[in-house]
């Protein structure tokens, strides 16, 4: 029996073949020889599709940029996500918050820091006077949700960083809050621990600007360790000196 009958009696019928494969058989049987075999070459398909080049993310509008990242497949955080989470808020603002990765609600919701970390971040917006969506925009590291709300992990951030970069462009603060280690790795490239980092006013450069930027702590790291939210109060009252220091600036440069 040929395998075509082994398979018929199997079960296992009718049987696909290539009709390119089909018609050689069939020269085969009229001449007796075998016809020339035609060379395929066939590229194998990635895995998923890569993030878009740095260079076409780096042109990209908002509505662009949102297209894009909803449909990003750069990483393997979009296999199990329910939806991409860009940013929100005042996309001119001069604040701009990064934070490390959607949570199981915002992942749900599509917005970032919208369950219990999200209320401690409004209630400490609230206390330096400044309010969600007015004169402010938060984003993360990463843009789908990391499993079990880990943290993200480097390969991660950097299939995402042309977005934030796109999005720091875009919105062009005058200052950057960084909430979490994740946060300052994925903009300031540094690996040391959060207690080495705050205190500090590092630089972030957009072009021809140099943005202050400023690392605390992450609000869901203080839900757990409540006694550090005096640490993260000390950050903030930094960071609002350095706005107020920059706008001084720009009103000068104005005058003059």
């Amino acid at each position: 029996m040929n395998r075509g009958q082994i398979l018929h009696e199997m079960g296992l019928s009718p049987i696909w073949e290539l009709r390119e494969l089909r018609k050689s058989q069939e020269l085969r049987e009229v001449s007796g020889k075998a016809p020339p075999v035609a060379m395929l070459s066939v590229a194998a398909a990635p895995d998923r599709p890569t993030v878009a080049g740095t260079a076409q993310v780096a042109r990209m509008g908002w509505d662009e940029l949102a297209a894009t990242v909803a449909a990003c497949r750069a990483c393997g955080l979009c296999e199990q996500r329910k939806q991409a989470v860009l940013g929100v808020g005042d996309k001119s603002a001069g604040w701009l918050f990064v934070g490390e990765g959607p949570g199981a609600e915002e992942d749900a919701r599509g917005e970032p820091f919208v369950g219990p970390a999200g209320q401690l971040l409004d209630a400490m917006l609230a206390a330096i006077g400044l309010a969600r969506g007015q004169d402010v925009y938060i984003a993360n590291a990463v843009k789908c949700r990391p499993p079990s709300n880990r943290a993200p992990e480097a390969g991660e951030m950097a299939a995402c960083k042309p977005y934030l970069e796109r999005q720091i462009a875009l919105v062009r603060p005058k200052i950057v809050v960084l909430l979490g280690r994740a946060a300052v790795h994925a903009v300031l490239g540094k690996d040391d621990t959060l207690t080495s980092l705050r205190g500090k006013v590092f630089e972030y450069r957009d072009g021809g600007r140099n943005i202050p930027v400023i690392a605390t702590y992450h609000p869901a790291y203080l839900l757990r360790t409540l006694p550090d939210k005096a640490k993260a109060w000390e950050d903030l009252c930094r960071a609002r000196a350095l706005m107020r220091a920059a706008k001084q600036t720009a009103a000068g440069e104005l005058a003059n």
